[in-house]
């Protein structure tokens, strides 16, 4: 399991303080499927990052039972002097993965083709986000963080992130952000929707759309 317990988060502003999350209490179980709704700016991105390390709480404790994959799409912790494919590399020996079959995997899922020998701060963010992606799907997880700024390229891309996601990886945790209320109905079970820095958990996916939709 994953547990957040009282989570907060804020970052200096002027001579104060912007509070985004306030005393956040989840459980992420075991194939668990979790939507978070909320405005833009209401903390969805900044609750995924705490989740999955890449940021780290001002106050309360967050206890991971399970493996979980770096935010889907960020691209944050790629080094920009390096190639896609030495980033692969890096990620390969983190991991404990065999490098060849990651390079396999991230050669076909990207479609990057010779610019998997460039480095990266030459890629656009569509090209960052194919690689991100693409590499973590080619790690298993126990669970999954999704936002969904991963939702890039065209529709072939977007079928093949479907499939790789929520098909072959169905029975995985999950954690997804989104506006789409056609996104949660389908792969979601319960929600958090985030409104003034507090998640509220609801039971039933159209009771937290109905919710979202009047914030």
């Amino acid at each position: 399991m994953i547990i957040c317990e009282n989570v907060t988060k804020s970052y200096p502003m002027g001579r104060g303080r912007k509070h985004v999350l306030r005393g956040l209490d989840m459980v992420v179980r075991p194939g668990e499927h979790i939507g978070v709704l909320g405005r833009n700016g209401a903390g969805k991105t900044t609750m995924i990052k705490l989740i999955g390390g890449v940021e780290f709480p001002t106050s309360g404790k967050i206890r991971r039972g399970m493996s979980v994959s770096w935010p889907l799409g960020f691209s944050g912790g790629f080094q920009g002097s390096l190639t896609g494919y030495d980033n692969a590399r890096f990620i390969s020996r983190i991991y404990g993965v065999e490098y060849s079959k990651i390079r396999e995997f991230v050669e076909d899922f990207s479609e990057l083709g010779s610019h998997l020998k460039m480095p990266v701060k030459t890629y656009s963010s569509g090209m960052h986000a194919r690689l991100a992606f693409a590499l973590s799907i080619a790690i298993e997880f126990d669970c999954y963080l999704v936002d969904e700024i991963i939702m890039v390229g065209d529709q072939r891309f977007h079928d093949r992130c479907r499939i790789e996601l929520f098909e072959k990886r169905a029975d995985r945790a999950l954690i997804l952000a989104s506006h789409s209320a056609a996104y949660m109905r389908e792969f979601c079970s319960t929600a958090l929707v985030i409104d003034g820095g507090l998640a509220t958990p609801y039971e039933d996916i159209e009771e937290a759309l109905e919710v979202y939709t009047h914030l």
